[in-house]
């Protein structure tokens, strides 16, 4: 399914920011409308707990707080705000599809380790507090939420295929993509009409989210046709060569009935997709349960807060974004608002130990934060998404056109090469 609060960066958002704040690094000026007494968060729905907001106004009285939900293209509203110099945001969120974007331009954000950050880093996920981190080892983003990603079952229909139906048992038959595929066999010939997976884009970018590599290193070398990522395409592949790709594409309601009815009994996804299914799919309520990915988890998901280089009261702003994330309140905005936290020292709070009667009483966070604690720390460029999409392209008209996977392969890598090139990535 479709994320229903992230969005993917589309080709070519990496250079625009560049160009963008590139402008804006040259003036230091106060932004007009503010004041040392006026404080503003800026972040957008289900970004943070409102709640956890709300409190945060009336416990920090030695300024006037004003947290504003921003709609629409954040990223663009923010940027366009510190390009203008003019009522830029004290606070504010940075998505984690952003975050490396904005990590090139630092000097728009002042460095949280001057206000104490690195004094707390070890009670953050490692990985996690490296994405908000420059190359110069400026912190310009205090960790949010993660998104862990796990494996979504119906028992009921894995019962049918003489599958394992218990969440460990489960996880240990699966525990590798061979595994994992065998499963997909056993249940295309023993349930008529289901399938393991709805499409290959879910296997490729779990293959690639496994990695501790992505499309460009810190030498700005493009490493998109390595084996790290060649790998990730053959397991998708393999995933269509052995039947297990349903018809129904991501995000529509076909796919909705199939979850709904058993056609689609496994999923891999994010700690957040628990709540689009409690949501969406009301009618197979108690019948789902959560077992760990095969091989090893990948991360979607999860944001930060920064403070901008106009903030008048940063030691203030540091005080707001460190009560609203330290532990207890991280374990708050999971209850109020769904947000995996990045504190570990949430994972065993007694709110985040109770049964989910969707998933049939399990505790489904005992699953959520292994997976969270074993994701590899990787280099995020600005330029990845840009040069993941000529792949994920291919490999779509490989799916839906039926091209050949080796021209498909080699077509990808000459249109990564002339991205790569225009970026000025080697």
């Amino acid at each position: 399914m479709h994320p229903s609060r992230r969005g993917l960066l589309r080709a070519g958002l990496a250079t625009t920011s560049a160009a963008v704040l590139g402008g804006a690094a040259a003036g230091c000026a106060v932004p007009a409308g503010s004041t040392g007494r006026n404080m503003t968060l800026w972040y957008w729905g289900g970004g943070l707990s409102d709640k956890l907001v709300e409190d945060a106004a009336k416990r920090f009285t030695q300024v006037d707080l004003k947290a504003t939900q921003i709609g629409g293209y954040f990223r663009s509203k923010l940027l366009t705000t510190l390009t203008a110099r003019a009522y830029a945001p004290d606070i504010t969120g940075l998505k984690g599809e952003d975050i490396a974007s904005l990590l090139s331009n630092a000097d728009q954000f002042i460095d949280l380790n001057t206000l104490g950050a690195d004094r707390l880093k070890s009670q953050y996920l490692d990985w996690k507090w490296a994405q908000g981190t420059a190359d110069d080892g400026r912190q310009i983003g205090f960790p949010i939420d993660t998104g862990p990603c796990v494996h979504y079952y119906r028992p009921d229909v894995f019962r049918k295929a003489g599958l394992p139906t218990e969440p460990a048992e489960v996880s240990a038959a699966m525990s590798t993509w061979d595994g994992y595929f065998a499963a997909g066999e056993r249940l295309r010939t023993r349930v008529k009409g289901a399938y393991l997976v709805t499409d290959l884009l879910a296997v490729l970018n779990m293959g690639i989210g496994q990695s501790a590599k992505r499309f460009v290193d810190k030498d700005r070398h493009f490493i998109g046709d390595q084996e790290h990522i060649i790998r990730a395409w053959n397991l998708a592949l393999e995933c269509k060569q052995r039947g297990l790709v349903s018809p129904f594409k991501s995000g529509t309601v076909d796919q909705t009935a199939a979850l709904e009815d058993g056609r689609l009994p496994s999923q891999l996804g994010a700690s957040w997709v628990s709540g689009d299914f409690k949501s969406q799919l009301t009618k197979s309520a108690g019948k789902w349960r959560v077992a760990a990915m095969p091989e090893r988890p990948a991360n979607d998901g999860g944001s930060f807060l920064g403070i901008t280089k106009y903030c008048r009261r940063p030691d203030v702003a540091f005080e707001i974004i460190t009560w609203l994330l330290g532990p207890r309140n991280q374990t708050r905005g999971f209850v109020e608002a769904s947000l995996f936290p990045s504190t570990p020292a949430s994972y065993e709070m007694a709110a985040m130990r109770k049964p989910d009667p969707f998933f049939g009483g399990q505790i489904t966070n005992d699953i959520f934060a292994r997976a969270a604690q074993r994701i590899r720390v990787a280099y995020n460029s600005p330029y990845d998404m840009a040069l993941k999409q000529p792949i994920m392209d291919e490999l779509t008209s490989v799916h839906v056109s039926g091209k050949d996977p080796r021209r498909a392969w080699r077509d990808a890598m000459s249109k990564c090469r002339r991205i790569a090139d225009h970026l000025g990535v080697s």
